[in-house]
């Protein structure tokens, strides 16, 4: 395996959560763990990102944004990683393309907010994303109708599947589960003046 690389063994079902962790806060620990929970995932690799190209200004340092995600999420099944700055990769369809090219074997999840899915239309090579990867959907708190109502959930409505064992699923898959909310997001951290980028 390549140095800075998380170990994963084939058959192993990892989730991915992407962002830019600008600050990583209890909002996302708590959406992980439920993820672990609700999807039976061995593991979530956290992808703290360079950058964020829906957003015009740029998150503070790499080196500060891990350091706060460890902080704020310590459990062994979590990994915090830079993958994407490692791999050179700007988008998630990239992302993820070559992470299953470099880990055979390895069912991946991709993880993501309920006010993501709302957006996902949006993102580079959605399509991609949701025909070669299952997708799990977090409820996030005010995006629930959103997301429902969503232009990939409309054009996908017939690969909805249960949340359990959602990684061994073929794609397209991907479920939207409730959990209960922490109504935290990094925007009001950084408004608050509790983070400084």
């Amino acid at each position: 395996m390549r140095q800075g690389f998380p170990i994963a063994a084939s058959g192993m079902v990892v989730g991915l959560l992407g962002g830019s962790f600008d600050p990583a806060h209890s909002g996302h620990a708590h959406i992980t763990r439920e993820a672990i929970k609700r999807f039976g995932l061995d593991r979530v690799w956290w992808l703290v990102s360079p950058g964020n190209p829906l957003k015009a200004r740029g998150p503070a340092p790499m080196a500060r944004r891990m350091a706060r995600a460890r902080a704020v999420m310590d459990d062994p099944r979590v990994i915090i990683t830079d993958l994407e700055a490692r791999l050179g990769t700007r988008y998630t369809a990239g992302t993820v393309a070559r992470l299953q090219a470099i880990y055979p074997g390895v069912h991946f999840v991709w993880l993501m907010g309920g006010d993501n899915l709302q957006q996902l239309h949006r993102w580079e090579r959605w399509r991609w994303i949701m025909e070669h990867v299952p997708v799990g959907v977090l409820a996030r708190p005010g995006s629930e109708i959103g997301a429902r109502c969503s232009k990939a959930a409309a054009i996908y409505a017939d690969a909805r599947v249960p949340a359990r064992g959602i990684g061994l699923r073929a794609p397209p898959a991907w479920c939207f589960t409730d959990v209960p909310m922490v109504d935290v997001s990094s925007s009001e951290i950084r408004e608050r003046g509790e983070w400084k980028r």
